[in-house]
């Protein structure tokens, strides 16, 4: 079959469209055709070697859209079913294997298409807004990176919920009314969110800021983070260490949470089933969608990491298989 492989960290040119053998599944494991998998900024990290140690040869991506090919005895699924999935081993390639636990079945009415631009930033972004951040209607939130794909399934699901107030920060307003059309109430740059958000809430703060940038980032939210808040933090893009003190907390009640869909993925897959069955209803009556900024073909793969290097885009960057 046809996949991407990579045998070294660095740019995108690193990334070879080449021929590698079929893979074999194991019990409960299905194998999948890939019809769409995306592009996340954890694949870019990945391929830089930010990500740790590289076990090379390696194939990069996180989800897929697809079609059940073949099934292990016993299996929940069957050949010709349609699903999303997280598979094992990377996902630019004809063919993945996934464990049963991380593969959902979907819809006849979502399109592989769309299908493709939900698994990892819709889950992720219910699991943030619902069970970690805990929001409230009557929260003021902040969405970091909000015209990317877990910023703009923030924005949608907060919108849809009735949360009072959503600020937005994007790294370039040309993106402002990309975020607005989302639900958002206010956009404005990295430069300027504290002010901003410290003279909404007349100087109470945010009650609730997701930050997947990290970096100086997250230093800046706590200066506009109320007492009681909370800061999710589920990244570092900019590729920096967020850094608090622990005076930055205690007197003022706030708290700080982490959450890696990837650990969860390893660790807890069970927890994921139920939010996958929410968001796939709600994409499946276009309640959610996401919009998708460009679609490459797979041998086009190192374009594609150079559009989301880039950050030029909205919403998510597909891969048709």
């Amino acid at each position: 079959m046809k996949a991407i492989i990579q045998k070294e960290f660095g740019d995108a040119s690193v990334l070879t469209y080449t021929d590698i053998d079929l893979p074999k599944i194991g019990e409960k494991e299905v194998l999948i055709k890939v019809a769409y998998t995306s592009v996340n900024y954890a694949d870019i990290k990945q391929r830089k070697g930010n990500k740790g140690k590289g076990n090379f040869p390696l194939t990069l991506g996180l989800d897929v859209a697809g079609t059940i090919e073949e099934v292990s005895p016993n299996s929940n699924f069957s050949k010709g079913e349609r699903v999303i999935a997280f598979p094992k081993a990377g996902t630019y390639a004809e063919y993945v294997v996934a464990n049963e636990q991380l593969v959902f079945k979907i819809p006849d009415s979502l399109s592989f298409e769309q299908a493709a631009t939900m698994p990892t930033v819709s889950i992720l972004s219910y699991v943030l807004l619902f069970e970690i951040g805990q929001v409230q209607k009557t929260d003021t939130i902040v969405i970091h990176s909000a015209a990317g794909g877990v910023g703009s399934m923030l924005v949608q699901l907060a919108k849809l919920v009735g949360v009072q107030k959503i600020i937005c920060t994007v790294g370039n307003l040309d993106k402002e009314n990309y975020v607005k059309t989302l639900g958002a109430n206010i956009v404005c740059t990295y430069d300027t969110f504290v002010e901003k958000v410290l003279k909404e809430t007349n100087n109470l703060g945010a009650n609730i800021i997701f930050d997947s940038v990290a970096g100086d980032v997250s230093s800046k939210s706590l200066e506009c983070l109320a007492i009681y808040g909370t800061l999710v933090q589920f990244g570092n893009s900019s590729g920096k260490t967020g850094a608090f003190k622990t005076s930055d907390v205690h007197s003022s009640c706030r708290n700080i949470k982490g959450f890696s869909l990837g650990t969860t993925r390893k660790h807890y897959p069970e927890r994921l089933a139920p939010v996958a069955e929410k968001v796939l209803e709600l994409f499946a009556s276009k309640i959610l969608t996401l919009s998708i900024a460009r679609v490459f073909n797979l041998c086009d793969v190192a374009l594609a990491h150079k559009l989301v290097e880039s950050r030029n885009y909205e919403g998510k960057v597909l891969i048709k298989v």
